[in-house]
């Protein structure tokens, strides 16, 4: 499994990445390469065509319906709608929380009635119900945000990458990270300045939760605003974890 970072801004593009995006691919038994992204968020859709083509993902998958995590939904609509090519004939299934579908027709003014149902196969995500996509085991699993929101755990060819979303601390993330191969966290908030609970999580609060949950073998942190220093956020959580603590960067490839 490999995982490729395409945003890594949190709340907001950055001006080195855009905001929350990340490509998962995984090759099946029969050599075909599948493709899946979680989160889209503002700015993502331009970064994503340096990876892969659209017409080569298999499913996107949307923690929450912030802007920063699924707006660059409505180009993708445009780029299956309208692109010259014609490669864009199926809907692309979007896996997201209880309205997405609306929410995503309301973000796109003069999309019609209609909504975007033509280009995009919308299902609603479940906490704890697994999706099976190709060679992908994905299960949702319902994190502490202010709207509805999961984190993903990921399985395939015997590897697990945990994706927290954005979530403060909760007893959610125990299942969703133990025995990950690694876990990608939300790391927005800063220990010391943001006080404000059930949001997200600080560099110490996400390295807690991963020794936590046990098993954890490496730790990434991502979803860091523009407005903080990294590594302000990584000695907070190195204060904490046993070992390396790993920033998420934009256009890497990390091996799973």
């Amino acid at each position: 499994m490999r995982l490729t970072i395409v945003g890594c801004s949190g709340s907001f593009a950055g001006p080195e990445s855009p905001a929350s995006s990340y490509l998962v691919r995984a090759d099946d038994s029969d050599g075909r390469t599948w493709s899946v992204v979680l989160d889209l968020g503002n700015g993502s859709l331009g970064a994503l065509q340096r990876h892969v083509r659209p017409a080569e993902l298999d499913a996107v998958l949307i923690s929450h319906l912030h802007p920063d995590h699924c707006i660059d939904l409505t180009g993708l609509y445009v780029v299956r709608k309208y692109g010259p090519t014609g490669e864009c004939l199926d809907r692309l299934p979007v896996h997201g929380p209880a309205g997405t579908a609306e929410q995503l027709a309301a973000a796109y003014h003069g999309v019609g009635p209609e909504g975007m149902v033509a280009e995009f196969d919308f299902h609603t995500l479940a906490d704890r119900e697994p999706i099976v996509i190709g060679p992908f085991t994905i299960t949702p699993v319902a994190v502490n945000h202010p709207v509805e929101a999961y984190g993903f755990r990921v399985e395939a060819e015997g590897s697990v990458l945990a994706y927290s979303g954005d979530t403060d601390a909760c007893e959610a993330l125990t299942p969703l990270f133990t025995g990950a191969d690694l876990v990608l966290t939300d790391s927005a908030f800063v220990d010391g300045r943001d006080d404000i609970e059930g949001i997200h999580l600080s560099g110490s609060r996400a390295a807690q939760a991963a020794v936590d949950a046990g098993g954890v073998r490496r730790l990434m942190l991502t979803h860091i605003p523009a407005w903080n220093d990294p590594e302000v956020c990584r000695a907070q959580a190195a204060a904490v974890w046993p070992g390396e603590v790993e920033l998420a960067r934009p256009d890497a490839t990390y091996e799973i």
